[in-house]
């Protein structure tokens, strides 16, 4: 079994083996992931943080030690908790920019470690508290397979805030909307629900969290508010319906 670890920033997991390949998520700096396949410049790996699959380019991660491969990924993972938080290379004293959720491998307070080079970071940030993490989201853009500040899909955002309370939530809506505790009735929702909604052919295609029972914050167009009854998603912009709902489930 081979393991690999991301030492970009931020990298696209593509549906295929091309740039021109739709991009299905992102491997954050620092997430590890067990290698499936190597095509030319291109390798299928399997995300460790929540089992997606996809491709990465050879030249945006470095291969993992069995030993730290499997240290790694056993360890509880300290990640940033700042929008932006600077990370200085000291083999050549560049300093890289790292997104909110970036996983810190070895980190003993000031540094972490990948490969040979040694990353000094002083601060991971304080974005812990639930509601004040999902609303530095708002107004970030949606982006297909996003799920950082500068771009996020509705499963990322709702993977990246929950994630700072321990929950692991899987990549996509439909797989998500498969975990947690059923919430019956739309006036029992609260805070930190998660509200699932479906496409005419029944299939769940969204998710936001609830902020309330009457309102919701999600990623459509952008990370915004809305108001959400029984028969969906108000889009106050749009003066229309948008989503459907389908379920609600509790997390928390």
């Amino acid at each position: 079994m081979e393991y690999g670890i991301c030492n970009v920033a931020i990298a696209p997991l593509r549906a295929d083996w091309a740039h021109r390949s739709e991009m299905i998520s992102q491997v954050l700096f620092g997430e590890t992931f067990e290698i499936l396949e190597y095509s030319e410049d291109w390798v299928r790996i399997m995300t460790t943080f929540d089992g997606y699959e996809g491709w990465i380019s050879k030249i945006q991660y470095v291969n993992l030690s069995t030993e730290d491969g499997l240290q790694l990924i056993s360890a509880k993972a300290t990640t940033t908790r700042a929008v932006v938080t600077n990370a200085l290379k000291e083999n050549d004293n560049s300093t890289l920019l790292l997104p909110f959720g970036a996983t810190l491998p070895f980190y003993n307070g000031a540094d972490c470690k990948i490969g040979d080079v040694n990353y000094k970071i002083p601060s991971v940030g304080d974005l812990n508290d639930f509601t004040e993490t999902a609303y530095s989201f708002l107004n970030t853009p949606y982006l297909w397979g996003g799920r950082t500040h500068f771009g996020v899909d509705c499963s990322g955002y709702a993977q990246a805030v929950l994630r700072t309370q321990g929950i692991t939530l899987k990549r996509d809506a439909h797989l998500q909307a498969s975990q947690g505790s059923v919430v019956d009735f739309l006036q029992s929702a609260q805070l930190g629900d998660l509200a699932f909604f479906d496409n005419p052919e029944g299939r769940i295609t969204h998710v936001g969290i609830m902020l309330d029972n009457q309102s919701i914050i999600h990623a459509s167009g952008r990370v915004k508010i809305d108001r959400i009854d029984d028969q969906g998603i108000f889009a106050a912009d749009q003066k229309k319906y948008t989503h459907k709902l389908r379920i609600i489930k509790r997390f928390l």
